[in-house]
């Protein structure tokens, strides 16, 4: 490819042959051991997608979303098989190099644990350190890296998957603030007054006696007097007594999270005997 390229920009594109036609959409890349640079593409094709087919990167160009690859979409489709899409055996390379380099023509050598031969159009595979394995690129996991090899030294790194946890604020539910009348009863002491009658004499004085002369010496008579009393009178008033909102406030919890993650192993096949030794390591968390 002549600009260098990120494999997350391939993850996702459709892959077209020169002339425009679909051929699938891009599913895995794979990236050069030493240099980093994306590689090959599995492209998924059929009616479903469900097809998936390796093909290299040299050659290919960005045009839009599409990837344009340097040959027809039935080169791709005819591509040879691959039991395991996330591991390449030397006889799979082989066969991929060997089929696609009659289509590539002369490409000179590449780099990683493998390469296209100049002269002959076929492919060499180093298969001296056991299988030889490009780095595998599928979303934002990389595995694989630093495949012993021709161009690596004489160790492979173990990786292991860690749970990376966090958090994202979304809306857990909706509190309303909603105002409505009720009646109640209440009971209210309330100072009354009324009046009473009461009998009041006053002895015959010069000042009174020609009021009490006045009449007939003896006779029968009645005086009325009007008594008054208070009584409660009840009426209501609406009147403000305090201003409501509502507000919110952060509590801390803790929740636990479970989710799988994968390791890998290493073992030692000697051919000498007939054991078979782990290498592991473990680590505290």
């Amino acid at each position: 490819m002549t600009t260098a390229q990120t494999p997350e920009s391939f993850m996702g594109r459709t892959a077209v042959d020169p002339q425009g036609d679909k051929i699938g959409k891009i599913g895995q890349v794979y990236v050069d051991d030493v240099t980093g640079q994306p590689d090959w593409v599995t492209v998924n094709t059929g009616l479903f997608g469900t097809k998936e087919h390796f093909a290299p990167l040299q050659g290919a160009s960005v045009s839009g979303d599409d990837v344009v690859l340097p040959f027809d979409k039935n080169v791709v489709k005819d591509a040879p098989d691959v039991a395991d899409a996330s591991h390449l055996d030397p006889d799979e390379q082989d066969a991929l190099y060997t089929y696609y380099a009659q289509y590539l023509g002369t490409t000179g050598t590449g780099t990683g644990t493998a390469d296209y031969s100049a002269t002959s159009g076929t492919a060499a595979v180093d298969t001296t350190a056991g299988t030889a394995d490009y780095s595998q690129t599928s979303g934002t996991r990389t595995e694989g890296y630093d495949t012993s090899g021709p161009t690596t030294d004489e160790a492979m790194t173990r990786s292991e998957e860690h749970l990376n946890v966090g958090t994202q604020r979304v809306e857990a539910g909706r509190a309303r603030l909603r105002k409505f009348v009720v009646t109640e009863q209440q009971t209210v002491s309330v100072p009354v007054s009324h009046e009473e009658v009461r009998i009041e004499r006053e002895p015959i004085t010069d000042a009174n006696i020609g009021n009490a002369l006045d009449g007939p010496a003896i006779s029968e008579e009645e005086h009325e007097v009007v008594l008054h009393a208070e009584q409660p009178v009840v009426t209501t008033e609406a009147v403000p007594v305090e201003r409501i909102k509502l507000g919110t406030e952060t509590v801390s919890d803790t929740q636990q999270v479970t989710g799988q993650v994968r390791k890998e192993e290493v073992e030692v096949v000697d051919d000498t005997t007939t054991s078979t030794t782990s290498a592991t390591s473990t680590e505290n968390r």
